[in-house]
């Protein structure tokens, strides 16, 4: 597991560019095997992470939410490693990650939506949790209908990044 013990902890982002710097950060220390589950409310900035880390570890792009496709491959542009990027909000079950037939061993592996299934890609796996505050109420889960509070997203609004290593 290659993640760096400093970015272990609790980190403010003040915006998209410094969400896709701290995913630059990660995705230069990303190796071959190392599985990373994002957790967090529609709108907190998964896929901008996800981002900054495919620019991180030099793949080709570009990185976009795969929510329609479940999952996609990015290759190295520098004989680095390679990202897949998964969007495991559509799957029912742990069963169907593993239908995708995702290369763990050789790839840097990025679940959005995935707690609760990604774990079963690997022993070990890093878990970067998002949370934003919406229109001073909290964070927003994003179960169920899309609520009114929700529909004026800020994309400059504060988040707060847990990073932590599991188990």
């Amino acid at each position: 597991m290659s993640v760096p013990a400093d970015l272990l902890g609790v980190h403010r982002i003040d915006g998209p560019s410094d969400m896709e710097e701290l995913g630059r950060t990660l995705g230069r220390a990303l190796e071959p095997g190392d599985v990373v589950v994002l957790t967090g409310p529609l709108g907190a900035g998964k896929t901008t992470l996800t981002r900054g880390i495919g620019e991180g570890l030099g793949i080709r792009g570009p990185v976009q939410s795969p929510t329609f496709v479940i999952a996609r491959t990015h290759p190295s542009l520098v004989g680095g490693t390679p990202l897949v990027h998964v969007d495991a909000y559509r799957l029912g079950a742990a069963v169907e990650l593993d239908d995708l037939d995702i290369d763990v061993a050789g790839s840097a592996v990025i679940v959005e939506w995935g707690r609760g299934v990604a774990e079963y890609l690997a022993d070990t796996w890093w878990e970067i949790e998002i949370d934003r505050e919406v229109g001073g109420r909290g964070v927003d889960n994003a179960c169920g209908e899309i609520a009114p509070h929700t529909l004026d997203l800020d994309a400059d609004a504060p988040r707060t990044v847990t990073i932590s290593r599991r188990p």
